[in-house]
């Protein structure tokens, strides 16, 4: 009826979501302890530039990226175009800012002379990037600015996901080995003795997992998934009668 409230949210989702975002601030937190206290800080034209890249990856690969996932759970009742615009946004928000922080790392290499794209963390945590941009681009393609035919954008619409999904492991997977390099290259000697640094660096890392798994647990329940709207199955019809040539009693025109 109209008017009515919408339905409440399943149960348990808003607490997991609550869970993530806890500690999707934490790690961000624990990341910026660990660049303040024991690196030096944050600065761009400076010897402190590389701390931006750590920084601008798990704010924009992890934290961003999670909540863009998020976003068809959250906002179960909004309407679906503004749902998917904030879905992009988010998304888009976090390429913008992962690109200062590869940015940020080539620089400081150059003026360091240090050699670039020679280790794991790199060729994963570029490949990532590289992956990401292409699935942003082709999910604006087919389904915020839809072009494709009905029938394409279902074929394709198994595959965004799932590979929405895995670049959000790539991504922690990726920013896991960059911490593991980062404490092999500045606190080798140090490491196996339990110091302060190290113990906080891997933290972090299980920060990272945790908030991975929470997202995934929150993705993965069937029952918490996004139910279409009326109107929304009314419109899918109608971008079906367009595009396939069929009428919404599934004959031809």
């Amino acid at each position: 009826m109209d008017g009515a409230p919408p339905p409440p949210s399943p149960a348990g989702l808003s607490a997991y979501v609550a869970v993530s975002q806890l500690l999707g601030l934490t790690l961000l937190a624990t990341t910026g302890a660990w660049l303040g206290r024991y690196r030096g800080g944050v600065a761009w034209h400076s010897p402190l530039q590389f701390n931006a890249h750590p920084l601008c990856m798990v704010l924009a690969m992890v934290f961003l990226q999670g909540d863009a996932l998020l976003v068809y759970r959250v906002f179960r009742h909004e309407a679906k175009r503004s749902t998917k615009a904030l879905h992009a946004l988010l998304h888009g928000l976090a390429l913008v800012i992962a690109l200062v922080g590869i940015i940020a790392v080539f620089e400081s290499h150059r003026t360091k002379g240090i050699p670039d794209m020679y280790s794991l963390h790199s060729w994963c945590g570029m490949a990532t990037f590289v992956l990401y941009l292409l699935q942003w681009f082709l999910g604006c393609g087919f389904f915020l600015f839809p072009s494709a035919s009905f029938s394409l954008r279902g074929w394709y619409k198994p595959q965004h996901i799932f590979f929405g999904i895995t670049l959000f492991i790539l991504s922690i997977t990726s920013c896991l080995l960059g911490i593991t390099e980062m404490l092999l290259f500045n606190i080798s000697d140090s490491y196996s003795h339990f110091v302060p640094e190290g113990i906080l660096a891997n933290t972090l890392g299980v920060l990272l997992v945790a908030f991975g798994l929470v997202v995934g647990y929150v993705l993965t329940r069937e029952e918490w998934k996004r139910p279409p709207l009326a109107e929304e199955l009314a419109l899918s019809m109608d971008f079906k009668t367009l595009t396939e040539g069929e009428s919404p009693d599934g004959g031809s025109q």
